[in-house]
């Protein structure tokens, strides 16, 4: 079609008013529905020469007339008109518009027709009380519905390349009104769907402790080691549920059209604004739903350890549930629903990531603002670690606009948290150092000090690697920070980034700080040793002590790699020599009681002084049995060596002293009284030793 070209389907200002249409055009015509517009400003009613009612609208006082003809013809087919407006659309494009030189365009009728039907159709739709939900609708008519919506966007902007025409005042008015109720229905259906498919957390996240894969003092490590496996394989498993979060490919592409529409119609803000706000409160039910609330740094601080253990536990959970699967799949969604508008994905995903990622890297910041404590040392690396780990991934998971900044906050926080990490273990050396409980543990059992500071630094060996970093860290900032620092070679900064030796002889910042808590603990150890007035009981304390350390030590290859066999050999040495003290005082002072001298005089035996003997050997044996049946020695090994070295020193004098001494006696009463027990009897009660439960001596040995 010729847009130069009058025709009676226009509204014209051609000079040839009384021109009759065509009779074809005259039928397929559809009643103009075109309101009066004002009398004033010299708009007039008037009638052609045919005697038909048209509207006379008078442009101004140079312009000519634009008459409007009233008809009653057939409804037009939607069809038809539908390709005519694609050729108006097609030519029109092909003008400059307002900078054209030449007359544009008449408006043609078929634009009034088509908004009509395209009204019509929208009132099919969301005429009622109860609209028609898109997914009520076939695909074929759903489709066509985005193609006539599509179509009247493209019209409406043809129109307004001619805005500053006042003949098509009108037509821009009343296509832009049916725009804007088409608008109107696919935002809200848009809106619908988008809230309709949240996301599914429930298949997607388990709920297991995904903290740390290490032991923690207070959990066991099977059940941290099975909850890290759970959920690797659940961020490991392939499901197509997760390409995008919640939501079909068929949704995805429902989406995508509706936000097509909605950009091309004019409202890109208001689609951007449907989506971010359904998304966030996806998101913000998918923090919930994980266990992760928010807190303000002064909720953080007053919150007492217990609960905020978990609230981290939760944390980590989140945090790393959202950068391994969240921001990937919510980036995937953004791409495919804004598929041919890449900047405004960006900036709806940016927005959406940074508000989320701020709010989780607040919550670390706050943590590590606490007051410090050794039972916080394991979640400040779970913190640390997750965060270290993040900071190479920022690059690849969001935009770069704000990439920098968060890699900024999270190396801060990461900063904070190893800074109270090493004042946590100088505050655990003092610990250990200023324990001056002097109540001696009964039966010189393991000292909970012992227990307590072996299974922490167990504990600590599980994040060696870890620690290793903190430490050289801390030492770089020190060093950095002192104008004096005689380590510090102010030429070559990186020299301090090297691995645990700098050289054969050389430890570590982490190993030097092992080795004083040992150190410490050993001191202390010998400390409390000596409240026990039993010389051999202080033995065996220190023994029992000293097996255990050896023992948890043996058990973690870290701390034993890191103590070194050097260490390990000094220690036992250190637990021989107790050993060898603890027979010396215990059973020297019995076995002195079966020396042959002085027994013999002029060659016989000296029977009085044989009789001291023996009684002095049954008396202080029972005095040593009844005394440490009730010590303690809770390893088994350790007990059970300690037991039959006792047997191998004392069972083989006593046997020989009895085989040459015991026939002096008369036999009867007499040698009851003296021989109370055989060697059999003194090896069984050898083996009662050191059980921890005091053992009533009344019975009569045979």
């Amino acid at each position: 079609m010729d847009l130069t070209q009058t025709s009676d389907q226009t509204i014209s200002n051609d000079k040839q008013p009384d021109e009759t249409p065509p009779p074809h055009e005259t039928e397929s015509t559809e009643a103009e529905i075109i309101e009066q517009l004002p009398t004033d400003d010299g708009v007039i009613k008037t009638t052609d020469d045919d005697g038909a009612k048209t509207d006379d609208i008078k442009l101004d006082d140079d312009d000519e007339e634009v008459k409007v003809e009233v008809s009653s013809p057939m409804p037009p087919d939607l069809d038809k008109v539908s390709e005519e407006i694609d050729q108006f659309i097609s030519e029109s494009s092909n003008l400059k518009g307002d900078d054209d030189e030449s007359k544009p365009p008449d408006v043609p009728v078929f634009v009034e027709q088509f908004a009509v039907l395209v009204e019509a159709k929208i009132d099919e739709y969301d005429g009622g009380d109860a609209p028609v939900k898109w997914s009520q609708l076939a695909q074929e008519e759903a489709t066509s519905f985005l193609d006539i919506v599509d179509r009247i966007s493209k019209l409406f902007t043809s129109l307004c390349r001619f805005s500053s025409e006042y003949k098509y005042a009108y037509s821009i008015s009343r296509v832009d009104g049916v725009l804007q109720r088409a608008m109107s229905y696919i935002e809200e259906e848009y809106k619908s769907i988008l809230y309709d498919y949240k996301i599914n957390t429930d298949s997607d996240i388990t709920n297991s402790d995904t903290s740390s894969a290490k032991p923690n003092p207070n959990s066991s490590s099977s059940d941290t080691n099975q909850d890290a496996e759970q959920d690797s394989a659940s961020e490991s498993k392939p499901s197509e549920e997760k390409k995008f979060p919640g939501y079909s490919e068929e949704i995805v592409a429902t989406l995508n059209k509706f936000s097509k529409a909605l950009i091309a119609g004019g409202y890109e803000t208001e689609c951007c604004q449907v989506y971010f706000i359904a998304r966030r409160k996806a998101l913000e039910e998918n923090l919930h739903k994980l266990g992760f609330e928010k807190y303000s740094i002064d909720d953080v601080q007053k919150m007492n350890w217990e609960p905020l253990e978990r609230e981290v536990t939760a944390w980590i959970a989140t945090f790393r549930h959202c950068t391994n699967v969240l921001f990937s799949s919510e980036r995937k969604l953004a791409d495919a629903v804004f598929e041919d508008q890449p900047s405004i994905s960006e900036t709806i995903f940016s927005n959406l990531s940074r508000g989320m990622m701020i709010q989780l890297l607040n919550f670390a910041e706050a943590v590590s603002m606490t007051k410090r404590a050794a039972e916080k040392l394991f979640k400040f690396l779970d913190i640390y670690e997750t965060l270290r780990d993040f900071i190479p991934l920022v690059d690849k998971i969001f935009p770069v606009s704000y990439a920098d900044e968060l890699k900024a906050e999270a190396t801060l926080s990461r900063g904070r948290l190893g800074e109270s990490m090493v004042s946590i273990f100088s505050e655990l050396e003092n610990s250990i150092q200023g324990d001056s409980n002097k109540t001696p543990v009964p039966g010189g059992a393991v000292h909970p000090l012992t227990r307590y500071i072996m299974n922490y630094l167990n504990c600590v060996g599980e994040y060696r690697d870890t620690l290793e970093q903190v430490f050289r860290e801390h030492q770089m900032i020190e060093r950095a920070d002192s104008a004096t620092g005689s380590d510090f070679d102010c030429q070559n900064p990186q020299a301090g980034q090297s691995n645990h030796h700098t050289s054969s002889n050389k430890l570590s910042p982490f190993e030097t700080h092992m080795i004083k808590a040992m150190d410490l603990l050993d001191s202390n150890l010998e400390g409390k040793s000596r409240l026990y007035k039993d010389t051999s009981l202080s033995s065996i304390f220190m023994m029992n002590n000293g097996r255990y350390i050896l023992q948890k030590i043996k058990g973690s290859p870290e701390i034993n790699s890191l103590m070194g066999d050097q260490w390990y050999r000094k220690r036992s040495s250190d637990l021989r020599q107790y050993h060898k003290t603890y027979q010396r005082e215990t059973w020297g002072k019995l076995l002195q009681c079966l020396n042959h001298e002085g027994l013999n005089v002029n060659g016989k035996v000296n029977k009085p002084t044989l009789k001291d003997r023996f009684k002095s050997f049954n008396a202080l044996f029972e005095e040593i049995h009844k005394t440490q049946s009730s010590w303690v020695i809770s390893d088994e090994q350790l007990q059970s060596e300690l037991r039959v070295s006792i047997s191998n020193m004392v069972i083989p004098a006593y046997r020989s002293f009895l085989g040459r001494f015991s026939q002096t006696f008369t036999p009867g009463r007499q040698t009851e009284k003296y021989v109370k027990y055989q060697p059999e009897e003194i090896e069984t009660d050898i083996d009662e030793l050191f059980d921890g439960n005091a053992t009533p001596w009344g019975r009569k040995k045979l």
